[in-house]
């Protein structure tokens, strides 16, 4: 008897670390890593995700975050788990960029995409009483005036950083590239009138632009920023640049596609949520929703974007 109890417990304990499957996923709670802190745009973001998801699994989804090193640290964490479907990540364009900067330990490839939820792009913004009414004006007076042109973004090696880096090579002009502990800072300081132009997404300066305190110059992406379609793109105006960032559900390498499968339709069914659009709009988040085939081509293409860009710069001297 006790050595079919012991052989019964073994048996079990051997289940415990098979994959999961669709048919018994998920079966305890899952963690989704936000790898920055509470408070900010992607934890909102994820927060928001995971209360309609939630309606839509047989258990529950919580959020935990792991700030550190540019999301570095959580975003490891995530790549190294099981590749069980009980750790997720609301990962974001970073995981392109950290590991071509060597403060990373992880690939693109140490992940799997389940499903892109939200895009925004970068673009240049001004002080509304600048002189530059256009983002030609801004352009002239930077090839004019080599580098004294004080562009914030939000850190060294950041999404804005290599956005103004990639505009200016687009361009011929050089920026003074000014780095802050995050967008918001930067921002602050343009108002203040301590740097001439901010590298950012539109949503960031979107307050303050309708306020009549910035001007938008310009959008780098092939489309028109949803927030204001009366804003130009790069692409309109003869700079071949589109960069920007994103954020959506990634799984470990080595998940079962029965258990992708079975997330994608989740977050399928969330992006699709009228009250979840409402609410990504009163966040002044743009909808960009990507299937995991498409969302891969995407991380790739950013992957060999940054990849290329950050290997052809001097981050300390940009």
């Amino acid at each position: 008897m006790k050595f079919k109890q012991a052989i019964a417990g073994l048996l079990l304990g051997l289940l415990g670390t098979l994959p999961a499957t669709a048919q018994n996923y998920p079966a305890r709670n899952i963690e989704v890593i936000v790898p920055t802190a509470a408070g900010g745009g992607t934890d909102l973001l994820t927060r928001s995700f995971v209360d309609h998801a939630n309606k839509l699994l047989a258990k529950p989804m919580g959020v935990v975050n792991k700030p550190g090193g540019g999301g570095a640290v959580g975003l490891t964490d995530v790549a190294r788990a099981r590749p069980n479907g009980y750790k997720l990540a609301m990962g974001f364009v970073e995981i392109t960029i950290l590991p071509h900067l060597g403060i990373a330990p992880f690939k693109v490839d140490d992940f799997r995409p389940i499903a892109r939820i939200n895009a925004e792009p970068a673009a240049i913004t001004v002080r509304a009483d600048s002189s530059w009414q256009t983002l030609e004006d801004f352009v002239a007076a930077a090839k004019e005036k080599p580098n004294t042109i004080r562009v914030g973004s939000s850190g060294t090696g950041s999404i804005y950083h290599l956005a103004a880096v990639a505009f200016g090579k687009a361009a011929g002009a050089e920026f003074n590239n000014v780095p802050f502990e995050g967008a918001n800072p930067a921002v602050t300081t343009l108002i203040g009138g301590h740097i001439e132009a901010v590298s950012v997404s539109p949503a960031e300066v979107s307050t303050y632009v309708e306020a009549g305190q910035l001007r938008l110059l310009g959008v780098m992406d092939k489309e028109r920023s949803a927030l204001f379609p009366e804003i130009p793109t790069m692409s309109e105006l003869g700079y071949d640049v589109s960069v920007g960032t994103w954020r959506g559900l990634l799984a470990p390498k080595n998940t079962p596609d029965d258990v992708i499968n079975t997330l994608r339709e989740v977050s399928r069914k969330v992006a699709e949520n009228p009250e979840f659009q409402a609410q990504m709009k009163r966040m002044n988040m743009t909808e960009a929703y990507l299937d995991a085939p498409e969302f891969a081509k995407a991380i790739a293409q950013d992957d060999q974007q940054f990849g290329d860009l950050i290997s052809n710069i001097n981050l300390v001297g940009n």
